[in-house]
Formats: C-alpha cells, sequence, structure tokens
C-alpha cells in the first residue's frame, strides 16, 4: 500500500499559546485573557488562541490518515520552538517533506518516519512537522496491516502488544478548585497539576500553594472513594526558585516541608525552578533530587523545562536529574523519539509521564495514548484542553478501545 498525496486541513488546538515571559513578568489577568504586550518573539498577544494543522496522507485504497502539527501552550520558553505560524509550516511542509512522503510504503511506519526526517546538513524540522506527520505515518503502517498505532510502535521497539493501562494524569487549568472536584468525583489516578505559574499562586514564601496542597490533599478524601490516595501532582513554573531561592538545598528543604504536609500521598513537583539552560538545569536538579530523595522519600521531581528532545532527555536520564521525566510530545517531535524516551527512562528507573500539552489536539492526544500504550508509559496527560472532562474522555475512551481491541485480536488468534 503506497502513499498517494498529501492533503491538508486547518485544526484548532484544544487551548491558548501563552507567552510565558510576559506571564512571569506579571502581566494582569482579565478573565480568561492577559493584558499588555507580549514578550517573546512570535506572540502577538500574551495569549492567543493555539492553531494547528492536519496533514492527511491519500494512500492508493482510498484511505486517507491524519496527523496533526501543533505546539505546546508555552511555545518559545526554556528552548522550544516558536508560536506555531499554519501558514509557514504548511510551507515547509510542501517545500521539504511532501516529495519524501509520496511514494513511501505505508506499512513501513518507523521506517518511515527515520527516512523522512533524516534531513543532514540541511538542517532540523521544525519539530511540530515531526509530530504531526510521524502521527500520518505510523497511522498510515496501522492501517496498512490492520492493527492498532500501539502494535505498530511495539513491534518497531521490539515490545509485546499491550494489555494493561496506563494511570492517567488531569491538569486543572486556571479553574484550581472545581475542577479537583472533578477529578476526584471521577477517580483521577494523577491531579491536579494545578498551574502555579505566578506570585500570586505560589504565595509569599510558598504559602498559598502549601495551603492549596494541603487543601487538595483533604478533598480526596471527603469525595473520593474508600481508600483513594492518588498522586498529587503539582506544576510550579519555577516558582520555588522565583519566589524562595535558587539554591538546590533551599528548594529541597522547601519541597521537604510540603511533602510533610500530605505524607500519604506521592507527590510529584514539577519545575521547580528554571536555571535558563539544559546544562544549569541538569547540575542543579541532580543536586535537588538528591537532597529530596534523603528528606521526602515519598516525592518525585520532575524535569520539564529544557528538557525538550529526545537528546535532552537522555542527558537528564545520564544525570540523574529527576525521579520522573516528562517526555513532552510536542516538543519531541518525531512520536518514534517519544517511544524511544519512554522506554529509556523506563530502563534507567526513572518514571517515565508521557505528557503534552492542552494546546494540542484530539487528534494528536489519541496518537499518543497508543505511543504510552506500547512502551509502558508510567502515567499519561488527558489532553488536550483544561476542561478535565474532554481530555480524560478523549484519551481514556481512546486508551480502553485500544486494549479491548488487541486484547479481541489475540483472543481470536490463539482460539
Amino acid at each position: 500500500m503506497l502513499i498517494q498525496d498529501v492533503i491538508f486541513a486547518p485544526a484548532r488546538g484544544g487551548f491558548f499559546y501563552d507567552d510565558q515571559a510576559a506571564i512571569r513578568d506579571g502581566r494582569q489577568q482579565d478573565g480568561l485573557a492577559y493584558l499588555g504586550a507580549p514578550l517573546t518573539p512570535g506572540f502577538t498577544r500574551v495569549r492567543q488562541p493555539a492553531t494547528a494543522l492536519g496533514i492527511g496522507l491519500v494512500l492508493d485504497d482510498g484511505a486517507v490518515v491524519w496527523g496533526d502539527m501543533v505546539s505546546v501552550q508555552y511555545s518559545g520558553a526554556a528552548g522550544r520552538d516558536p508560536v506555531f505560524d499554519p501558514a509557514q509550516i504548511k510551507q515547509v511542509c510542501r517545500d521539504r517533506v511532501v516529495s519524501r512522503l509520496i511514494g513511501m510504503d505505508a506499512a513501513q511506519g518507523a521506517q518511515n518516519c527515520t527516512s523522512a526526517f533524516a534531513f543532514g546538513d540541511e538542517g532540523r524540522l521544525p519539530i511540530a512537522v515531526e509530530y504531526g506527520v510521524s502521527q500520518a505515518l505510523l497511522r498510515a503502517a496501522a492501517h496498512a496491516r490492520a492493527v492498532t498505532l500501539a502494535e505498530v510502535v511495539a513491534q518497531a521497539m521490539d515490545l509485546p502488544a499491550p494489555n494493561t493501562a496506563i494511570p492517567i494524569f488531569a491538569q486543572s487549568g486556571d479553574d484550581r478548585y472545581n475542577a479537583v472536584d472533578t477529578m476526584i468525583l471521577k477517580g483521577v489516578d494523577v491531579l491536579p497539576h494545578g498551574l502555579i505559574n505566578s506570585a500570586e499562586k505560589f504565595g509569599t514564601d510558598g504559602e498559598t500553594f502549601r495551603e492549596y496542597v494541603r487543601w487538595v490533599a483533604a478533598r480526596t478524601q471527603d469525595f473520593g472513594e474508600p481508600g483513594y490516595h492518588p498522586i498529587l501532582h503539582f506544576d510550579l513554573y519555577g516558582w520555588i526558585g522565583l519566589g524562595i531561592s535558587q539554591d538546590p538545598q533551599h528548594i529541597a528543604d522547601f519541597i521537604a516541608r510540603v511533602s510533610s504536609d500530605v505524607p500519604d500521598h506521592i507527590l510529584h513537583i514539577e519545575c521547580p525552578a528554571d536555571y535558563g539552560s539544559r546544562t544549569a538545569t541538569i547540575d542543579h536538579y541532580a543536586q535537588i533530587v538528591e537532597r529530596v530523595n534523603a528528606l521526602a522519600p515519598n516525592t518525585r521531581i520532575v524535569a520539564d523545562e529544557h528538557c525538550n528532545t529526545l537528546d535532552d532527555i537522555e542527558a537528564f536520564i545520564k544525570a540523574r536529574a529527576a525521579q520522573v521525566i516528562q517526555v513532552k510530545t510536542p516538543d519531541v517531535g518525531n512520536l518514534m523519539d517519544t517511544a524511544k524516551a519512554i522506554v529509556a527512562a523506563r530502563t534507567a528507573g526513572i518514571g517515565a509521564y508521557s505528557g503534552g500539552t492542552s494546546a494540542e489536539t484530539d487528534h494528536s492526544a489519541r496518537a499518543c495514548v497508543h505511543v504510552a500504550l506500547a512502551t509502558r508509559a508510567t502515567m499519561m496527560l488527558a489532553k488536550p484542553g483544561m476542561g478535565v472532562n474532554e481530555g480524560l474522555a478523549i484519551v481514556g475512551n481512546e486508551q480502553a478501545r485500544t486494549l479491548a481491541e488487541i486484547a479481541a485480536r489475540s483472543a481470536h488468534g490463539s482460539a
């Protein structure tokens, strides 16, 4: 089965692209909007709608398989690609990618991903292009072989077909209280993210944040089913460093105090500080991890900023600079690199969080479910959007359907 043509379709992301530098600089929030001028190049407003671009591969049996090219919410920050521009991305595809795709054997899947992105001296494609094109190529292989995308990835990674569900992590956005109730009532495995991205949410010496952590933990017991003890995962967007100290020892000491507030829960602290570069972040995070291990064994440091590509992730793993790595799928690009990153983390005994962004699409979210299943990720993000229910439905239902299909095929094959 061959790829005959390539088509495009405009797409909407599930949330917004936000200028992280401007928000950290103190731009006032007015409803959902932020006032004032953006700081990061490429942004026209501090918060602007997330756009995406679908790429469709027309196969010679008449089927069309799709992938969505999209960027993360905080584009242009921490070494990431600039904010997504659909017109520019489409032109890059027409100039550099389309001719490579036409004529490919659709069944090849992972090998096609390697061929499509091997540009050598011409320079790497925008990460969003790799992300969307790899989704489409892997879906084409799944269609040609009459299996799931998860099975295509598992086979490429020399892994058995998945048979176990991955814990799901939901994020709250700014509706940081009602969203928690939704998560608890739905029995979410990991919650709530919390969006601690401003001085107001962190509070003087972090006390507002600590109060929120205690509230979330208490709420899980008030409304959760008996025995419900979800992992509590909070993204600090660097605010321990910004609000208290950049010193690794001081950061670890603060995290230990937070951990002591919720002794019955495993605690995840994502991005406690932002050190401005990969090298500095790895060096300081390794120190934070070492001290947190000694002070708060129920707590895990989660790497995100400056941990973008497969190469970045491998460097964090080698330095033991995190206890959990967020494999932020739109930043990694090629979904086969996401698969490699998850397996590398798990092999090293480090948690592999198959993440992403609220800004991506339902279609990209579903593709990521298959990669997380195939590689046995530690947890995966409910996405896109910040509404909780929608992401849980999209990711949870895709996971359930995929596992059911694989199990049915296995049972039929063994009959």
